[in-house]
């Protein structure tokens, strides 16, 4: 959902016309126990569009992979080619390499990209930023597992 102020509040607009749904079929293989890889065809709906002559569905696949340099430093990517639907000019398509850091009870993720969003409608369709310009975004994640219960173990 778009909670931003509508770009025209002199035409009529609807609740739904907020809304967009992605959908991704996700294929992924682990080759070894060092390398990963993933492909994703990918289709975003927007009800409302910018333009008149933007198309409300838009087309991608992607593809991703995960290597392991070390035992607890593994490199990450993640690129969309966006087939049907793309912009004549301002967008591009959207490319993250990363760095997954275990620390023995976290996880620290580091991503470099020249998307902000962070969803596939969002990223897929509104980057707006290059690589060749220089234009990188950072941003991190941090994750722990917590355990509730002690898992029992079987004799």
């Amino acid at each position: 959902m778009d909670g931003t102020d509508w770009s025209d509040p002199a035409r009529q607009n609807y609740f739904t016309s907020r809304l967009a749904y992605y959908h991704q079929v996700i294929i992924g293989r682990k080759f070894s126990e060092g390398v990963s890889l993933q492909i994703a065809p990918t289709m975003v709906h927007k009800n409302l569009v910018a333009n008149e002559s933007d198309p409300n569905d838009i087309y991608g696949i992607g593809v991703g992979g995960r290597i392991k340099l070390s035992q607890r430093i593994a490199f990450t990517w993640d690129y969309t080619h966006v087939i049907v639907g793309m912009p004549d000019s301002g967008y591009y398509h959207p490319l993250s390499i990363g760095f997954d850091i275990e620390t023995g009870g976290h996880v620290f993720q580091l991503h470099f990209s020249n998307s902000t969003g962070m969803n596939e409608k969002a990223f897929i369709t509104e980057t707006t930023n290059k690589w060749g310009s220089g234009e990188i975004r950072f941003g991190f994640n941090l994750s722990r597992v917590f355990q509730i219960r002690k898992k029992k173990h079987k004799d």
